[in-house]
């Protein structure tokens, strides 16, 4: 018998075994893409953000608004940085609220339709932080609603890390 007519022959058990390692290698690739995403989009409205704060024309606020999305992005995706950097108790509430797959699929919707918006002034490359934005909203939704519990990440300043340094 060779491996192919073994695998076929194979216990339900071990396929059972098998498709649920595969279920969970892949859960913990999104949780992966899902914070990749939210420092390409930190990076990318920081850059475009300053970039466009040389226009003279209304894409001068989209490019204000692009870099005030990258900095708020900072403290949501690196909760850490609520406990190092002196921030107001307001501010802290705010980050607070998006602690979950679904508000922060709404707050990158939210950014992403703001730089969608500065297309009717003129198309530039603000267009590609809000497909990056939407990118990480569509992640963040599909994680929400597949039920899968937000995780923070422990190398970006999740769960544990801000405990250790208190």
């Amino acid at each position: 018998m060779d491996t192919a007519d073994e695998h076929i022959h194979a216990p339900m058990s071990e396929k059972l075994a098998s498709l649920r390692r595969a279920q969970c290698l892949l859960r913990e690739q999104l949780l992966i893409h899902r914070y990749r995403m939210g420092v390409l989009c930190i990076v990318l409205c920081i850059a475009l953000g300053i970039s466009h704060l040389l226009h003279l024309n209304i894409l001068f606020i989209f490019g204000l608004i692009c870099l005030l999305s990258g900095l708020v992005l900072i403290f949501v995706e690196i909760p850490l940085l609520l406990r190092i950097c002196p921030t107001s108790p307001t501010f802290d509430n705010f980050i607070r609220r998006f602690t979950t797959n679904y508000m922060r699929a709404a707050i990158y919707g939210v950014m992403s339709v703001v730089q969608w918006l500065s297309i009717i002034e003129d198309p530039t490359s603000l267009i590609a932080a809000a497909v990056v934005l939407l990118v990480a909203a569509v992640c963040y939704l599909i994680a929400g609603l597949k039920g899968q519990g937000f995780v923070g990440s422990k190398t970006l300043g999740g769960q544990g890390v801000a405990q250790m340094i208190v």
